[in-house]
């Protein structure tokens, strides 16, 4: 199964909040059921935490970068600071390092906690996620949403919801 996770790296929308797409509205932010309770569970048991999330709304003109920042911080504000955010703004054709499902936000948000890669366990909600993870050498839960693709769950680490994910990160991924 690998080392005991040092940090849990966390897909924004679909996983820690409803997905609103191109959400600019830091009103419209609402944490996915069991959400809180969960990240602070395993922030109580001395895991590091963070978010990894493609954003390319903002590439694509339809979230300003300053509408991006409020949103991120009521997410912050719902959930407690997550130690650092790791956020791809470019859009799926700028064959950019960073948008999932490369690892490029993976490997930037272990680097800013101090943590390996393999320490790393990236919790999403489409193959995306798990892919990215992959890719960056650290282990994944998949938390399939309605906009889970089925074959995207194949051969994925499976949690009903985040509080479930959780509660497998803490018994070490079993």
């Amino acid at each position: 199964v690998g080392p005991m996770p040092r940090a849990v790296l966390f897909d924004r929308d679909g996983t820690l909040v409803r997905d609103v797409p191109y959400n600019d509205e830091p009103a419209k932010v609402e944490a996915m059921p069991g959400a809180v309770e969960a990240v602070w569970a395993l922030r109580a048991a001395g895991l590091r935490t963070a978010v990894v999330s493609n954003q390319s709304g903002v590439a694509r003109g339809l979230v300003a970068p300053e509408a991006l920042a409020r949103v991120n911080a009521r997410v912050d504000e719902i959930f407690g600071p997550f130690e650092a955010w790791e956020v791809c703004t470019h859009a799926p054709d700028e064959d950019c390092a960073c948008r999932k499902p490369r690892p490029g936000l993976i490997e930037g948000a272990a680097r800013r906690l101090g943590v390996r890669p393999d320490e790393c366990v990236v919790i999403g909600d489409i193959g995306a996620d798990v892919e990215a993870a992959r890719a960056a050498g650290a282990r994944s839960i998949l938390v399939p949403t309605e906009v889970t693709r089925r074959q995207e769950t194949v051969g994925a680490r499976l949690a009903a919801d985040l509080p479930a994910a959780a509660r497998m990160v803490l018994r070490g991924l079993r």
